[in-house]
């Protein structure tokens, strides 16, 4: 196999490890037994996205495309499609939906290419009678990705604000909203009022070019790093932080967040 080019070594490789003199665990694997493997990998590949580390990332890319190569093998071997037919259904895609690129189509902003892509895709879609404009969307995505994707396809569509202005004032009524609900103590409510509240949230994010998943996962993230440092502190004082008073605390977070932009 070493006078193969990648590509080539990776797909023979996987065809042994499935084959009769394999590896008995990856002969057993079913394509529904892959899927908490490829959802961990992908959430490995996305935190070494955010490192800055090449080599890991190099790494992890490697270990979705054999979740990919995987479940080729495995269609392969029941007669279905083979890796290079994923290839070669995802470079026709490609090329149909860049007219601006392979075509003679013109588009020269990518809000443009966007609208091209949807009425494409709509145009393949055609002989479905209930398609929509915001098909597409796993079900199982996080809930502030879903939105945000959901809300993108709309927009493709011309179903959006103006501006980010009109989002930002949908928030600042969902906010009332939600404020009003709370007096009632209807939980029922309550919950569907902060839903629309951080569905508004997400558009906003969206005008703006932040991805509202990435944007709360660091908020977290952030949040966690200086509760640490916080319970850190208040240890080194010999105390508990049970102990302390909510002002207390308040005065070691801020102590921290200041030690932080220094």
């Amino acid at each position: 196999m070493s006078s193969r080019n990648g590509v080539e070594r990776l797909c023979e490789a996987m065809k042994i490890l499935r084959g009769p003199n394999g590896c008995p665990w990856d002969r057993e694997q079913t394509v529904e037994s892959l899927k908490p493997c490829l959802l961990e990998e992908t959430y490995e590949l996305l935190a070494a996205m955010d490192s800055d580390d090449v080599e890991n990332h190099l790494e992890e890319l490697g270990d979705v495309l054999l979740q990919i190569v995987f479940q080729c093998q495995i269609r392969d071997e029941e007669g279905k499609f083979s890796f290079d037919d994923v290839a070669g259904v995802l470079a026709d895609k490609l090329i149909r939906r860049h007219p601006h690129v392979f075509g003679d189509e013109k588009a020269d902003t990518s809000g443009e290419v966007l609208k091209n892509w949807e009425k494409i895709k709509q145009a393949e879609k055609k002989s479905r009678p209930d398609y929509s404009a915001i098909d597409g969307v796993p079900a199982a995505l996080p809930a502030l990705l879903k939105a945000q994707r959901i809300q993108a396809k709309a927009s493709r569509v011309g179903f959006d604000w103006a501006d980010s202005a009109g989002a930002l004032a949908k928030v600042r009524e969902e906010f009332e909203e939600v404020a009003a609900e709370l007096t009632r103590a209807d939980q029922r409510k309550v919950e569907e009022e902060i839903g629309d509240l951080l569905f508004s949230l997400v558009n906003v994010c969206r005008f703006h070019h932040v991805d509202a998943e990435d944007a709360l996962r660091r908020a977290t993230d952030k949040f966690a790093r200086r509760f640490k440092a916080v319970e850190k502190r208040i240890k080194e004082q010999a105390r508990d932080m049970r102990d302390c008073t909510l002002a207390e605390l308040d005065a070691v977070w801020d102590e921290v967040k200041a030690g932080e932009k220094k």
